[in-house]
């Protein structure tokens, strides 16, 4: 049951007698707050429970991380009388409901009305709905019934994917690297193109012998970047990338990179694969066939969506094992992992001769400004002590890297605005060089 603010001021009018008839005002006073305590009773019993209506929410979209979308819920009279009242549709807070989150209702028995919420996500991943708290008031307006009823729902919030906007720059610097020459040097990572005649200049071992003495005059083959090559993204969502880098975890910025690289190699006829996960594969995505390609982005952001940093270790053997199993032709390998010496030590560091002997191997991670911050911040004592910690930080980073690049691995250590950029320009390195 609830009371309303109406009963509040009925009550306060009881001290009317009190001021107007002193002596008399005990048995008065007492009298009209039985009055209005019966009234109250009488209105609550009055009033159409809450369990008359029914409550359905359709699926609602998903959305990108700070992008507004709206969840309906239908709502229908099963009673017999007109039901007036309040509806709240609650929502976990990082889900974003927009006010009003409270709706009037006055619906008539039988009759369905709809109920929409905004909701603009403040965190990936999937945000569910907490309840439906249904509020009805009785005939006389003093008081009414509450009910709370759970009505599955939850927005999924993507990726926001904020690198995007240097996709088309990405995209035209590929197509200069595939139409840059009429003639394209023969080596490895290429392949057949065309035939065309003979010009000053090109090399000699491109002359095609058997059409040259077909048509009668010198005919060259040329040679164009290699596709339909693999690029393999492996995540990590250990826990080093639960480890807050100004506004968001790692592994958000970790994902940026990574889309902004799908997006890049996909154009560029290359096949992409995503292997994510800790001390298990929490999340694996291919483009073996031209339909996965072409929605490749789509399945990259819904599979990565629902991911969460565990805390725990990250199992590298295992990882390295998802990754032999997709391919065993050579393949870049792109592993989004933290640059951390304790666990990469420890654990990458092992099983990295076994990758490097059969792939190109690229560790991405997402450097910290913090640290750099910090080494220039020296005025006092405590200030001293913090750059001391960064600038160790900071040597144990290097000689991790350093360990790395003995082994064949290329490491790109930059800010999460960055590191989504230096990848695909070492990717496009790489198919400039011949390389993939």
């Amino acid at each position: 049951m609830i009371v309303r603010g109406p009963v509040v001021a009925m009550a306060l009018l009881g001290l009317l007698p009190v001021l107007l008839w002193p002596a008399a005002s005990g048995p008065l006073a007492a009298g009209w707050l039985a009055l209005v305590a019966t009234l109250v009773v009488v209105d609550a019993v009055a009033a159409p429970r809450p369990t008359s209506l029914e409550l359905h929410r359709p699926p609602v979209a998903q959305v990108r991380l700070q992008e507004e979308t709206t969840t309906t819920l239908l709502v229908t009279n099963r009673g017999r009388r007109r039901v007036r009242g309040l509806l709240r549709d609650a929502w976990v807070p990082s889900a974003g409901a927009q006010e009003p989150t409270r709706h009037p209702l006055d619906l008539p028995p039988g009759e369905r009305r709809r109920v929409a919420t905004s909701l603009r996500p403040t965190r990936r991943g999937d945000r569910p709905a907490v309840g439906v708290t249904v509020r009805t008031h009785g005939p006389l307006g003093l008081a009414g019934r509450q009910g709370t009823v759970l009505v599955p729902g939850a927005v999924r919030s993507l990726p926001p994917f904020r690198s995007r906007r240097h996709l088309p720059a990405k995209l035209a610097q590929l197509r200069q690297l595939d139409g840059r020459s009429a003639v394209r040097t023969r080596g490895q990572g290429t392949e057949f193109d065309s035939l065309r005649d003979y010009v000053e200049g090109d090399d000699v071992r491109s002359i095609d012998w058997r059409a040259t003495a077909r048509r009668q005059h010198v005919v060259v083959r040329t040679w164009q970047p290699e596709r339909d090559r693999r690029v393999i993204l492996v995540l990590d969502t250990a826990r080093t990338s639960a480890a807050r880098v100004g506004d968001e975890p790692r592994l958000d910025a970790a994902m940026d990179a990574a889309l902004l690289l799908a997006a890049l190699a996909s154009r560029a006829g290359d096949r992409v694969d995503l292997v994510a996960g800790d001390r298990a594969v929490r999340a694996r995505v291919g483009s073996g066939t031209t339909a996965g390609r072409s929605g490749l982005l789509h399945q990259l952001v819904t599979a990565m969506a629902p991911l969460e940093p565990a805390l725990l270790e990250a199992d590298w053997p295992m990882l390295a094992g998802a990754v032999t199993t997709l391919t065993r032709r050579r393949a870049l390998v792109v592993l989004l992992t933290p640059l951390e010496p304790a666990a990469l030590e420890e654990g990458l560091l092992p099983v990295l001769p076994s990758l490097t002997a059969h792939h190109r191997v690229v560790v991405a991670s997402v450097a910290d400004p913090a640290l750099h911050d910090l080494q220039r911040g020296a005025d006092d004592v405590a200030g001293a002590y913090a750059a001391a910690a960064a600038e160790r930080t900071e040597a144990l980073r290097h000689r991790t890297a350093t360990a790395l690049a003995q082994l064949g691995v290329t490491v790109l250590d930059e800010p999460p605005e960055q590191l989504p950029l230096a990848l695909a320009d070492h990717y496009l390195a790489l198919k400039a060089q011949g390389l993939l």
